[in-house]
């Protein structure tokens, strides 16, 4: 669906995005991270033809871009930098609007197409009050519902879940869980690194403008070789595991074995009590923190010397 090849951006002196190689697949959920400033958003223009490439090459639904990028924009639903509108229409005039103005689509089915993204989003019942009346959250699901208004092949969210409220952001996440199990294909720019880790089956990570990992999930979150114990005879259990515990913080060790059923019958074999016992996977949190270093927003004091 997507594929780029040694793909880089320069402004002036300054490499925004570093000969990336970006593959997401049909079907994928895959999920863009990176501190800000490490060029996300900057690829993600570059593969809507919004900004040219300084050199690489662009695949989307396996058309050239920018080149044939009229054949790719009405099979591609997008929300990048936030939504935007005509802050003095309501939120189904700017649909409106929005929909006349796109390729394709028959003006018979606009009020279907309209009232159909709406409820999609959770925004069935609005009324007509203007959008600069609506709650950042309400803009947002607006934006979300102008990217779904023409069924696209491919959906392309620049953090769709801004604004959102912990329900809001659960609703959408489903929303998207569904759109993929009805063929849509989802690249997600997201700092929510939780809910990336919970809805997405592959990840890109990218840090000052270089793709610094490109991996399924399931690899991300694959075993360590560690299981973690926590147990009231922690100091027993330390001695009986000789050599085996790489890590200790009072009652909880991290012990270098691969299964945890074996050890926790070593353990309580030995009359030793454990209070929770599993194999241990990294975070996706740990993955992306150890990849990438501070964002380009901190302005840290120079030590005085």
């Amino acid at each position: 669906m997507i594929v780029t090849r040694a793909l880089t951006k320069r402004f002036g002196r300054v490499t925004a995005v570093d000969g990336v190689g970006l593959d997401v697949g049909e079907g994928d959920r895959y999920g863009l991270l990176g501190p800000n400033g490490s060029g996300k958003t900057t690829l993600v223009r570059m593969l809507l033809g919004l900004v040219y490439a300084t050199s690489g090459e662009i695949e989307v639904l396996g058309e050239p871009v920018p080149r044939r990028l009229g054949r790719v924009l009405p099979r591609v639903g997008a929300l990048v930098e936030g939504p935007g509108a005509y802050r003095h229409l309501s939120g189904r005039a700017n649909l409106r609007l929005l929909d006349a103005a796109g390729p394709g689509g028959a003006r018979r089915d606009r009020r279907h197409r309209i009232e159909e993204a709406l409820e999609r989003v959770g925004l069935s019942g609005v009324d007509e009050r203007p959008v600069r009346a609506y709650s950042l959250g309400m803009r947002q699901r607006l934006g979300l519902a102008a990217a779904l208004l023409r069924r696209p092949r491919l959906l392309v969210l620049d953090e769709p879940t801004n604004g959102l409220d912990p329900q809001g952001i659960r609703e959408i996440r489903d929303l998207l869980a569904e759109l993929n199990a009805d063929g849509t294909t989802i690249l997600l720019c997201s700092h929510l690194l939780a809910e990336v880790e919970e809805l997405c089956t592959r990840v890109g990570v990218m840090d000052r403008g270089r793709l610094v990992l490109q991996s399924d999930m399931a690899e991300i979150r694959s075993p360590t070789g560690q299981v973690a114990v926590r147990s009231p005879d922690a100091d027993k259990a330390a001695d009986l595991l000789d050599g085996r515990v790489e890590h200790r913080d009072g009652d909880r060790l991290l012990v270098r074995a691969a299964d945890a059923a074996e050890l926790n019958a070593l353990l309580v074999t030995e009359g030793l009590r454990v209070t929770e016992i599993g194999v241990r996977r990294r975070s996706l949190e740990e993955v992306v923190l150890n990849l990438t270093g501070t964002g380009s927003d901190r302005l840290d004091r120079e030590p005085q010397r």
